[in-house]
Formats: structure tokens, sequence, C-alpha cells
């Protein structure tokens, strides 16, 4: 098709989107490689999706205490979410009042923010209070110069911003998940680790390999793959969500991770064994087990380039009966970074075969469920500003001046 040089290739493929949206699976395909590939598919996943939906920016655990940070990008908006000294999460755009620089890195804690650049200072709640050598500027006044504050709420301990200022609350958009993963009482899970990683693959190939678990027999038979009797996964008899797709899946007694533990009490019979996996649209995915989760949060870095947010955490009564805790962490850390591994061979792979000149999308299987979910997703969310490309990118994203935080 060569979609990558204009509107009119844009509306045929997105028009292609749209006609396997309308699939029952039985007769779907995976979708076109040019969802992949195509520049200006990309540029308005931009303008109607990242700038406009929840994203995950991480754990409100990562954050405890006063002065504890951590920074995030929305698109090109860099920001950075802070535990304030009212104990609340909030969150700010990362860059100066001044000339613009970029505030913090990373992860950390600070008393106030101090501009690396020309040590203009903010208090935690993003207002300036001091810029040396500012006397001569006339009407020059700290009061009047505060960092943008962001929409930022907290569910299930997660940290979720977003650039709209229409979109619903959180809790509003994920009422029917809560439901779902309330008995493993989630926001409790001790967080062991957070890293940031950059993978040569579309965003959606890692999306889509998460959705479902067709793949684990065969990519993971050396880590996971052998304890997920695939023909047990479940779906709901529901309709498919706006805001999330999820699966429940049943991991065999003599599994090395995934079972309750003998302390919890939370659960019984076979939900002691049963794991949860929900993708909370576009693109936080959590593995959710009785005993632990690992999650990621992605964002597209260019057509072939994903950014990925990547963490794991214990149920709080692994943790309290381990003889050694920080072995425990360093050995599931090791664990997990080579199913990772295994992933992103699969994930990168499939990007270089949408690549190819001869690459054509094949029929999707029971177990492919929600991969027919998100494209559908892909196909509301896209439909409507494709009729009317120039307005969806000259649309300007609305940012809160002054809101309450959110406690944990």
């Amino acid at each position: 098709m060569g979609v990558t040089k204009g509107s009119s290739d844009l509306d045929t493929l997105l028009a292609e989107l749209g006609r396997l949206a309308a699939q029952p699976l039985e007769q779907a395909t995976a979708m076109p490689p040019e969802v992949y590939t195509s520049e200006d598919f990309l540029a308005l996943e931009q303008t109607e999706i990242f700038a406009k939906e929840w994203l995950c920016a991480g754990r409100a655990d990562a954050i405890p205490t006063p002065g504890d940070y951590l920074t995030y990008r929305i698109g090109d908006q860099p920001v950075f979410v802070i535990r304030g000294t009212d104990s609340s999460v909030r969150c700010f755009a990362n860059v100066c009042r001044h000339r613009m620089m970029r505030l913090l890195e990373g992860t950390g804690n600070c008393k106030r923010i101090v501009c690396p650049y020309h040590a203009w200072t903010y208090r935690l709640d993003g207002q300036l209070i001091g810029a040396a050598h500012m006397e001569r500027t006339a009407g020059f006044d700290t009061a009047k110069i505060c960092l943008p504050e962001i929409r930022c709420e907290l569910w299930q301990g997660w940290i979720y911003v977003t650039l709209d200022q229409d979109i619903p609350p959180v809790a509003e958009r994920l009422a029917a998940l809560q439901d779902i993963v309330a008995q493993y009482r989630m926001a409790d899970y001790v967080q062991i680790a957070q890293e940031d990683h950059v993978w040569n693959t579309n965003w959606k190939c890692l999306t889509e390999n998460f959705m479902e678990g067709y793949h684990l027999p065969v990519a993971h038979r050396r880590t996971v793959g052998g304890y997920f009797p695939a023909r047990e996964t479940r779906f709901s008899d529901k309709e498919a969500d706006d805001a999330f797709a999820f699966q429940w899946f049943v991991k065999r007694p003599d599994a090395p991770v995934g079972g309750a533990h003998p302390d919890n009490t939370r659960l019984t019979g076979e939900w002691r064994q049963t794991s949860v996996l929900p993708t909370i649209y576009p693109s936080h995915m959590i593995s959710l087990a009785p005993d632990h989760f690992w999650y990621l949060s992605l964002q597209p870095r260019g057509t072939d380039k994903v950014e990925i947010r990547y963490g794991a955490a214990f149920a709080p009564e692994v943790l309290a009966a381990a003889e050694d805790p920080d072995e425990l962490i360093r050995e599931t850390k090791a664990f997990l970074a080579q199913v990772n591994e295994e992933d992103r061979f699969v994930v990168e792979g499939i990007f270089q075969g949408a690549r190819a000149p001869l690459s054509r999308p094949g029929p999707l299987s029971w177990l492919e469920r929600e991969n027919h979910d998100f494209a559908r997703y892909l196909a509301r969310r896209l439909g409507t500003a494709a009729r009317s490309p120039g307005k969806a990118r000259g649309s300007r994203p609305v940012l809160v001046r002054k809101r309450g935080g959110s406690k944990r």
C-alpha cells in the first residue's frame, strides 16, 4: 500500500483499519503492516491518542516521601510527578519558566526544584520563589510565575497523567476494571523495580504481544511458557470496554511464580492460581498475579522505537515472609529480565517483518481476541480525526493550573 506520503494514503489506511475492526473475530486478520510503519498514522496517534488519554507514569509508592519525584514524558511535553509537603502527588511541566530548560532528570528527592541553567528555584507546589539578578527587569514578580500543573490522578496505586482537560477521571474510566482486580488489592503491592528502556519496534507491536497468550508456549518456552495452559485462557462475555481489555489465565500449581502465598487470605479456590492481564488503553499493561505483578507503560519515539517504563512489585505478604528479601528481589529481577529479552526478540522481529515488501496480515486465533479489540479501539479513536486531519493536528492540550493533589 505504501502509506507514508499523504492524507489520501492515510485515509485509505484508516478505511482499511475500519473494515477490519468491523469484522467478527472469526473473520478478522492482524492489522495492516502500514499501521506500524506509517509516519502519518503515528502523527495521528500522537494527537488523537497520546495527547488525549490517561497515561501511566509509574507507581505512587516509588515516591513515598515529600520531595520524592519521578520524570516522565507525554509526547513532546516533559513532566515530573512529585510528592508534596502535604503528601499529595502532583504533576508539573518539567520546563523552567525562564529559558525553557528541563528542570529534573530521572528520579530523586529535592527540597526545592532548582533549574540547572540559571538556578531559578521553585517550591514543590511549582511556585517560583527565587531568581537571581532579576532586579532590573521591570515588573518581575516571582509570585506571578508558577510551573503549569498537569492533571494527575491515582488509581490502585498507579499514577496517571494527561494533557486533556476534559477526559473523565481515571476511576470513572476504569470502574468496570476495578471490580475485576479488587480482590487482588493491587494498591498494596510493593514495587521492587522501575526501569526505562528503548526497544527497536513500534509501540503497538509490544502492546499486542502483551495482549495474547498464544505466543507463550513458544516464545517463552525457556521461562514461563510451560506453566500456562493456553486452552484455559478465559475472556469476559461482556462487550469490549472503551478504556481497557483483559483476560484471565491459570498457572499450573508447580509454577515457580504466580500462585498465592500461604499467608494470602484474600484469594480462595482457583483464584489462588489465577492471574489477570489488563491492558489499559492506550499503552499501560499489567500482569497481575496473586503474588506479584509486572507492568509496562509505553510511548512511541518514532514508528521504529518505543520508550518503555517497566516495573515489578510483590504482594506485601511475600516480602514479609522472605528470609532474604534482597536475594528474592535479585532473583526475581533477573528472571523477569530474561522474560523481557524473549519478548524483545519477537517484537523487534515483528516490526522488521512489517517493513518487508511481501508482508501480509494473517487470520487471528481465538487467543488473540484482545488484539482485535485493540484494532477496534484504534479505529474508534482515529476514525473521526481522519476526516479532519488539519483540525486534529492543530489541537492544543489544556493544562491544569492549580488543582489539589492526589494522596495514595
